[in-house]
């Protein structure tokens, strides 16, 4: 699922599929600090992670068609919690707090990390775990204790590149290969990826549609 296929393996079907699922009202659920704050379990959740600013709460904003749902902002370390969207057929989406830097306490820094450790670990809803990575700077140190605590976890997960729109086609194309050269080292990951861009729509059908097909493959 690159660039180089627009379709990203989708057909028209799955790309309805997509579009329905996430068509209808969505809204805030609950925010957790911590594993005793979490909402009880109630469908599949999808949940987003990704360095700070990469575009979490932008991605979100634009699968769901809302403007603001996600609170967006340009200080890293801004989502400081596990926050929960629901939305139709008993969907939920997760905005998980950013790694690497963020303009607060370490203290802090570390509480998150072991949350999102502990949730990941631990959740049977989850359903898989999108890692974004922002198209201009590609994979970073910071993003291997992730793709380590995802592997170990045996949790899915797939990268979502964000902001593709600012980049070139030539440097996106190059940017893709050397992530999918990168990624084929860790077996646990789901092969391929999504290009996006929240402020554009790229993308966002296709990911809508792999979603639906996600869900799709966990009730057979």
């Amino acid at each position: 699922m690159t660039s180089a296929d627009p379709s990203h393996g989708f057909s028209r079907a799955e790309i309805e599929a997509g579009r329905r699922l996430f068509a209808g009202e969505w809204d805030f659920v609950s925010a957790a600090s911590s594993l005793a704050s979490l909402p009880q379990p109630a469908g599949s959740e999808i949940a987003f992670a990704g360095r700070s600013n990469v575009g979490k709460s932008s991605l979100i904003n634009a699968l769901t068609g809302r403007k603001a749902l996600a609170r967006t902002s340009n200080t890293p370390g801004r989502t400081q919690e596990l926050i929960f969207f629901g939305g139709p057929h008993r969907l939920l989406l997760v905005d998980m707090p950013g790694y690497g830097y963020a303009a607060t306490a370490k203290s802090k820094v570390v509480a998150w990390t072991k949350l999102i450790e502990d949730y990941l670990r631990g959740r049977a809803a989850l359903a898989r775990v999108y890692v974004l990575i922002d198209a201009r700077h590609g994979l970073k140190d910071a993003d291997d204790a992730t793709f380590d605590t995802l592997g170990q976890a045996a949790v899915s997960h797939e990268i979502v590149l964000t902001k593709c729109d600012q980049i070139d086609d030539a440097a996106l194309a190059e940017r893709i290969a050397a992530i999918e050269e990168a990624m084929r080292k860790r077996p646990a990951a789901f092969p391929g990826l999504i290009a996006t861009s929240a402020r554009t729509g790229a993308g966002i059908a296709e990911l809508r549609a792999a979603i639906a097909r996600l869900l799709a493959e966990r009730v057979r």
